[in-house]
């Protein structure tokens, strides 16, 4: 196994270099200007055109042709969920530490194995979950740890965006649950809104897979997918609070998602796409914007020296990974009625075509205010349809 470079000399590979693969490509090139990594190659069956980041950057149709080529220390793989257990493995068994971008994979099975070549190689993976690095979260974890929240009753989230018909034609596995017989799971609870679950998850006290007792969902959809567009967790946790998500992709407009965690002496809510935390307490609110840690340097540095802490380690997922598991098992989502659905079209660009579910931030409310299930407050587009009352993991 080749020793690991320091952290100013630390070579870095991206593999897939289009989407969201092409942030990372413009952060390590960032990273290199400042003379801190060298991108040393990067690995795309499709070539990148346009990007002047790649300028004289060796090019792989895969990543086993790039390692066979190239010294290695990190590898960055950003390729459909369902690539990335046996892409991480291969990076993993080179010698390389791993940043995997989010969801991580899409089985538990998927978790244990990498977690398990993870401690057979003694390499580092890390996942994704840039809001990990949210001092924002530091800060409303130290409040909670310190109790000046009193009793914490509920951990709850709300997420209203708004998803185009071309958002599921983005790719081929767009939408699905599974791929030639493969699981994907691209559906509102396990990628558009995987860092709600895994925030809130954080705030719960959850992040083993041991942290998760029973996982209840409610999926459905409005658009013509395989995946969930519409749809609420309920998460018991082994030794914290209860967790509810209610989830749409089917918005009338779309608002920045917050996670809330309601406690006996004041309650907090956390905007985590944007870093900021609004705590009341006594009838007193007081509402700050936060910075982020930078998940590729957080590695870095872990990387030279190990007593700098993994911001979202695999293990540190698991309990994530139970959710998605959970989803898997769960019956394919439920379509809701064209009655409750309103397609807002745009003739000149059929792409830009949407559904509105009728409503849907008034049930996601009352989800997150009852701490309940569609099914349960009765939410219109659940009559008549079979509730599933979850999967214990």
């Amino acid at each position: 196994m080749p020793a690991r470079s320091s952290s100013n000399n630390c070579r870095i590979a991206v593999v897939g270099v289009h989407g969201y693969g092409a942030s990372h490509v413009e952060r390590v090139a960032r990273l290199a200007g400042s003379g801190r990594v060298t991108l040393v190659a990067v690995a795309d069956p499709r070539p990148a055109t346009g990007n002047p980041a790649l300028e004289g950057i060796p090019a792989y149709d895969d990543l086993a042709q790039l390692l066979a080529a190239e010294q290695v220390d990190v590898v960055i793989v950003s390729t459909p969920i369902h690539t990335h257990a046996d892409l991480a493995e291969l990076a993993l068994r080179a010698g390389a530490d791993v940043l995997l971008e989010k969801p991580p994979v899409p089985t538990l099975s998927d978790f244990r194995r990498l977690e398990h070549i993870v401690a057979e190689t003694g390499q580092i993976l890390q996942v994704g979950f840039q809001s990990m690095g949210s001092f924002a979260l530091r800060a409303l974890v130290e409040f909670i740890d310190t109790d000046r929240l009193g009793e914490i009753q509920a951990v709850c989230g709300v997420g209203a965006w708004v998803r185009t018909r071309a958002y599921w034609q983005r790719t081929p596995w767009a939408g699905h649950r599974e791929l030639d017989g493969r699981p994907v799971l691209d559906g509102a609870i396990t990628n558009p809104f995987a860092h709600a679950v895994v925030t809130a998850l954080r705030l719960a006290g959850a992040r083993r897979v041991e942290d998760v007792l029973s996982v209840e969902t409610e999926l459905f959809r409005a658009n013509p997918i395989e995946s969930d567009d519409t749809s609420v967790v309920r998460i018991r946790t082994t030794d914290g609070p209860p967790v509810v998500l209610a989830l749409t992709l089917c918005a009338a407009e779309a608002k920045q998602p917050w996670l809330e965690v309601r406690g006996s002496a004041g309650s907090a809510r956390l905007w985590y796409v944007d870093d900021i935390l609004e705590i009341t307490i006594d009838g007193v609110t007081e509402r700050t914007s936060f910075e982020r840690e930078d998940l590729l340097e957080n590695l870095i540095e872990h990387r030279a020296d190990p007593s700098v802490p993994l911001l979202s380690g695999l293990s540190a997922t698991g309990a994530f990974c139970c959710v998605v598991e959970a989803v898997r098992q769960a019956p394919s989502p439920e379509p809701i009625a064209a009655g409750h659905v309103r397609w807002v079209r745009d003739p000149d660009a059929p792409e830009h075509d949407r559904p509105i579910v009728t409503d849907v931030e008034q049930w996601l409310e009352k989800a997150v205010d009852s701490v309940a299930l569609f099914s349960e407050i009765h939410a219109p587009w659940t009559v008549d349809q079979p509730a599933f009352d979850g999967q214990g993991i």
